[in-house]
């Protein structure tokens, strides 16, 4: 394909309805709880007893009154991870919380949650570990029909899912031997009960890993991006005109949608990153563990809500299965935060004036009733279009005071200016500058 009639394809690589709605949820929580949470460790062994299991005063309740208090909107529990015992009474094991004290076996912690959640008015959400240390099928192709049949009671038994995430992490199992994981066969099913749900996984079909669990975004983080990294997705245009070798692309790569990578793809998928990371440093609850500053939960919610990703942020409970009130009230200080900088009080009103200089560039004027201490400049691509915007610049009183790469379904650019007119200026496009929405928001 000659580069350029390329690169207006790129331009149309389009997301799903499902894709579409997980960029609208935006900010949700992981809840990492199991057994680890009792032994200290991050990773289960397997062999952990089911007695140790004992959250004598869960209220899942109260962790969605904390979620919200940040203004997340849904929660993705944990429902196995890879010591393999279930938060829920899965008929296919007895490694579950039916043999566990709480509730004397009858409890259910998917269910509460999912219950609390829809209570609540956000969304729900299911981690189920592909790598299972305590089943005795893993490492056998019986495996991939115990997964699943409990990848089936978790779509068909607790009402809607929003999201099913699962990794790629796979080591030995009791037997001592690797799994090699069906996982079209999980797809499959995820579609067939749940067809609105986005998939989480590293190489699509839906969501992505952005590469570290430190909160970093990219650069440039394009959501249109080779379909030899995210195969399991759609494959929307043809090969690129240098196709060739991207067996080395990983998701750790920086610039996986750059034009200097995807003229090599053999086609382009859509498939948008998300940024997960703690607000402690361990993913599960260790007592000595203090919540990350508030400064850096903020920074992280502006480069991953506010740069083409989600940010999936994870509250670990206590062993009495609760949140603990230092996590707590750092969600409400996150969301106290985020309203103070991006609330409707602080939006300014503008007059818009655009100037389309050529099919890929354009000059955007924004002119303020009075001058005005700006501290962020929003802008929204329409997506259901394409991204594609490759470079811009913010410009007041005739100095730059932003340049930026990537803009996509949300773009929060920080800046500093009293000024009474903006200038946006679309310096290099893959096609025709398709926004949606600009917001300025005043210090």
């Amino acid at each position: 394909m000659e580069y350029r009639e390329f690169l207006k394809s790129a331009a149309h690589v389009v997301p799903s309805a499902r894709q579409l709605a997980w960029y609208e949820t935006g900010f949700y929580a992981f809840v990492h709880f199991t057994v680890n949470t009792y032994t200290g460790l991050e990773w289960g062994l397997g062999t952990e007893p089911e007695s140790i299991f004992n959250p004598t005063e869960l209220d899942c309740g109260s962790w969605v009154e904390a979620v919200k208090s940040a203004g997340m909107k849904g929660i993705i529990l944990t429902a196995k991870h890879h010591d393999g015992f279930c938060l829920w009474p899965s008929d296919y094991t007895e490694h579950s919380v039916k043999n566990s004290p709480w509730k004397d076996g009858k409890g259910d912690v998917v269910r509460e949650c999912a219950q609390a959640c829809r209570r609540g008015g956000i969304r729900f959400g299911v981690y189920l570990s592909p790598w299972d240390r305590n089943s005795p099928y893993y490492g056998t192709e019986a495996y991939n029909d115990y997964y699943c049949n409990q990848l089936t009671e978790l779509l068909t038994g607790y009402g809607e899912i929003f999201a099913v995430w699962f990794d790629g992490a796979c080591g030995e199992g009791p037997n001592g031997r690797r799994q090699v994981y069906d996982f079209d066969r999980y797809i499959a099913l995820i579609r067939k009960y749940q067809p609105n749900a986005v998939i989480f996984n590293d190489f699509g079909p839906d969501v992505r890993w952005c590469g570290n669990e430190a909160g970093k975004a990219r650069r440039a983080e394009w959501a249109v991006v080779p379909h030899d990294l995210c195969f399991r997705c759609e494959k929307q245009t043809g090969d690129g005109p240098m196709a060739g070798d991207l067996g080395y692309l990983y998701n750790t790569e920086e610039c996986i949608g750059d034009i200097s990578v995807i003229q090599y793809a053999h086609g382009l998928s859509f498939c948008g990153a998300e940024i997960d990371m703690s607000i402690r440093p361990g993913w599960f609850y260790h007592e000595n563990e203090e919540p990350h500053p508030l400064e850096r939960l903020v920074s992280t919610y502006i480069n991953s809500v506010g740069s083409n990703t989600a940010f999936n942020l994870n509250i670990p409970p206590m062993p009495n299965g609760r949140f603990n009130e230092k996590d707590v009230r750092r969600l409400g200080e996150l969301g106290e935060a985020l309203r103070s900088r991006f609330g409707e009080e602080k939006k300014v009103p503008y007059i818009c004036e655009k100037t389309v200089l050529s099919d890929t560039q354009a000059r955007i004027t924004l002119t303020l009733p009075e001058k005005t201490r700006i501290a962020y400049v929003e802008l929204d691509e329409d997506i259901a279009k394409g991204q594609r915007v490759e470079q811009f610049r913010i410009m007041a009183e005739e100095k730059c005071v932003y340049q930026g790469y990537t803009i996509g379904y949300r773009k929060i650019c920080p800046l500093e200016a009293d000024t009474d007119r903006i200038t946006i200026e679309i310096l290099s496009a893959r096609d025709t500058v398709e926004l949606r929405e600009i917001i300025i928001y005043r210090e």
